[in-house]
């Protein structure tokens, strides 16, 4: 019988920032990086569209705008009874453990190119094919376990990451060795009026949109639905 294979544990990684973007997406030069001490039994994701108007009776009918966000949310388990491996450091307190977490909380990292900006680092959550690059929104910490001396030994850790697009994980085609790589694609969403040359257009893809078209399966590229999740990168 084959020897079932045991994903890695997910790994998390500090961001860096730059003023060019309100998204986080590359590693901090000396930035924290570490694997989590136990995988996550799932994964919550949300998407939603920023839209205005439509509350009121008789008002202005929804619009849609900005481009959404992508929130991601999950627990971590830490625990500081369980044996280490060799070489480790073997600690009494699991807010050591959980410090490397909450380090992504503190606003103190200045954003280049932007005068007095001060934010949280920007975090990266890799596990298997599943990458999530953003901010972290909160953090819930449960001590669970006390030794005799008072030092808190287990706890569970609840954060909320996010950002500003939507982001969803397609999973890409399993190769012929068997591998299943990593990525994400980023899904743009369509604006009340969006036509697919209009959002190719203000992506500098204006010359690509019928291949954009045919990647998506989008039959009437002249029209969408407001909130239509477009790759505009597909082709």
């Amino acid at each position: 019988m084959a020897q079932e294979t045991q994903l890695k544990k997910a790994r998390i990684t500090e961001l860096e920032w730059n003023g060019n973007s309100n998204i986080p997406s590359r590693p901090k030069d000396g930035g924290k990086a570490f694997d989590v001490q136990f995988n996550p039994e799932s994964l919550k994701v949300n998407f939603a569209n920023q839209k205005a108007g439509g509350d009121q009776p008789g008002g202005s009918p929804i619009q849609f705008v900005g481009s959404g966000t992508t929130k991601l949310a999950l627990e971590l388990f830490f625990d500081v009874t369980v044996p280490v491996s060799e070489g480790k450091k073997v600690v009494n307190d699991v807010r050591t453990l959980t410090a490397d977490i909450a380090y992504f909380m503190k606003a103190n990292t200045a954003v280049e190119g932007q005068t007095n900006a001060i934010v949280p680092p920007g975090i990266r959550f890799h596990w298997g094919t599943f990458l999530f690059d953003g901010v972290m929104d909160s953090m819930d910490e449960t001590l669970e376990y006390f030794s005799e001396k008072g030092y808190p030994l287990r706890a569970t850790v609840s954060i909320s990451l996010s950002r500003q697009e939507i982001l969803y994980n397609r999973p890409e085609p399993v190769d012929p060795a068997g591998n299943s790589p990593a990525g994400t694609q980023t899904m743009q969403p369509a604006r009340a009026g969006d036509s697919l040359p209009k959002m190719a257009g203000r992506s500098g893809k204006q010359n690509d949109w019928k291949k954009i078209a045919a990647a998506n399966d989008i039959e009437n590229p002249r029209q969408l639905p407001a909130g239509t999740l477009v790759n505009l990168n597909a082709k």
